[in-house]
């Protein structure tokens, strides 16, 4: 059981994860808060819809979200030693996540999310909870100790191919999200039934 543990501590602080893991991450904040901050008035409203913040607030927090995601961005790359990113990082998606479920809870599956800003509507469901499950586990991620092994050129060379990876599974994900309310399954014609 130890062993596991270390081994899983081993692969979890390895340096080349760690660094394509904070790429990801790095990359996810800087692209929402460029979107946000393209319709500043649009995100602030989709913020206001969210209903979990008094009126007279969101003005003030919705610029400040987009200065937190993009300073985010910044420091997940810039500090690559430090956990105060990847723990800002949490908190931040997991505030995210709690105004998602207390929306579903209501039943208000219609609204934006407005994750990527407004231009990218995208409602409410189960599945924007699990990819920032996803996310969030990324970040704690880069709370495991990083290892001491030196990078390579070639550490380098599959971080950015996975950070290609994981923005086309990313792109992927949002794109099914999107069109899946959308889809209608029709039942296929049993094989005793004429086909007309």
């Amino acid at each position: 059981m130890t062993c596991d543990i270390l081994a899983i501590h081993h692969i979890l602080g390895d340096p080349a994860l760690q660094f394509a893991l904070r790429l990801a991450l790095a990359s996810l904040f800087a692209v929402a808060a460029f979107h946000k901050a393209r319709d500043l008035r649009g995100f602030a409203a989709t913020l206001a819809n969210y209903r979990t913040l008094p009126k007279r607030l969101v003005p003030a927090v919705a610029p400040l979200l987009v200065a937190i995601e993009a300073g985010l961005a910044v420091a997940l790359c810039a500090t690559p030693g430090s956990r105060l990113a990847p723990i800002a990082a949490v908190v931040l998606l997991g505030a995210y996540s709690g105004a998602i479920a207390l929306n579903l809870v209501r039943g208000r599956r219609d609204i934006d999310c407005g994750c990527l800003g407004p231009r990218h509507r995208q409602p409410l469901s189960e599945w924007l909870l699990v990819r920032n499950a996803v996310t969030i586990a990324a970040a704690a991620t880069l709370l495991v100790a990083a290892g001491t092994r030196p990078l390579h050129w070639l550490d380098a060379v599959s971080s950015v191919t996975s950070l290609a990876a994981l923005a086309l599974l990313w792109s992927a994900a949002n794109q099914l999200m999107e069109t899946w309310p959308r889809v209608r399954f029709v039942a296929a014609p049993r094989v005793d039934e004429p086909v007309s």
